[in-house]
């Protein structure tokens, strides 16, 4: 009879997807739900949100003895495009700057809550929110999607430039696991990890404003093609933000580049 039909089809159908569910790899799924654990401790969409990081633009930041400097890879514009409308460092208030690596919309986003924290501080306090407290907020902010469901982590790492309670220049991080960290000079986004090995060799306590303008570019030049167009310089003072214009950076850049040498080197090793 045909409901006998029916009924076998829709059995032999279950048993093949109970079958074909065990032949699984024992992690399947775990990377498909935000708020569960794999059976080794694993968050998979945190993890993942990580690499979209490591495929995001170089950026670096370096602490001074009386500023912050932050440097980043800025990708090429169409001709058309007007790169006004494309930053990679961005202001969330009067003496704190931000840049990041990762999705620029998720960017967008973080940012703007973030503005809207800082003015809701000053409303409140009546003062100027410190750089710490910034970090704070974000990487609350960053750990609240990680563990609620219908949401996904924020797919960004930043880097943040200001100044503490004390007056003093500081220089945090956060990730989209809602972790933050302080940091002397670090960098995040592609080839971070060059980066940061040429820092931890180069930096020293104390250094001035130009001085530390040099690392950061330097640091910077180690993964990137060197021309003044294609990276974006801040410096954060404590009487403001000031962005190096091109007609800077460019003979900078020049001076800093070492291109020629490493190849020279390269070819007597030969």
């Amino acid at each position: 009879p045909f409901w006998l039909k029916y009924w076998l089809s829709r059995l032999s159908a279950g048993f093949a997807a109970i079958l074909s569910s065990r032949s699984r790899s024992p992690m399947a799924g775990y990377d498909r739900a935000i708020t569960v654990f794999s059976p080794d401790g694993h968050l998979f969409q945190v993890e993942y949100a990580l690499e979209a990081v490591r495929k995001g633009t170089t950026t670096v930041g370096a602490k001074g003895k009386d500023c912050v400097v932050l440097a980043v890879e800025r990708r090429a514009t169409p001709k058309l495009q007007d790169p006004r409308t494309i930053r990679k460092i961005l202001t969330v208030d009067d003496n704190i700057a931000l840049t990041f690596a990762g999705l620029n919309a998720d960017a967008r986003v973080l940012v703007n809550k973030t503005r809207v924290e800082c003015q809701s501080y000053r409303l409140n306090v009546e003062d100027a929110p410190t750089v710490d407290y910034v970090a704070r907020f974000i990487a609350r902010t960053q750990q609240k999607y990680t563990h609620r469901g219908g949401v996904r982590p924020f797919g960004i790492s930043t880097l943040l430039g200001g100044f503490d309670n004390k007056g003093q220049p500081a220089l945090y991080q956060t990730d989209p696991a809602g972790t933050y960290y302080a940091w002397k000079a670090t960098a995040i986004g592609k080839n971070s990890k060059s980066v940061t090995d040429f820092l931890e060799k180069k930096y020293k306590e104390d250094m001035d404003e130009d001085t530390t303008v040099r690392l950061a570019l330097k640091g910077l030049l180690e993964v990137t093609e060197a021309s003044g167009k294609n990276i974006e310089v801040v410096v954060i003072k404590a009487d403001g933000i000031k962005w190096m214009p091109d007609e800077e950076l460019e003979p900078l850049v020049k001076e800093l580049d070492d291109t020629a040498d490493k190849i020279a080197k390269l070819k007597e090793q030969q």
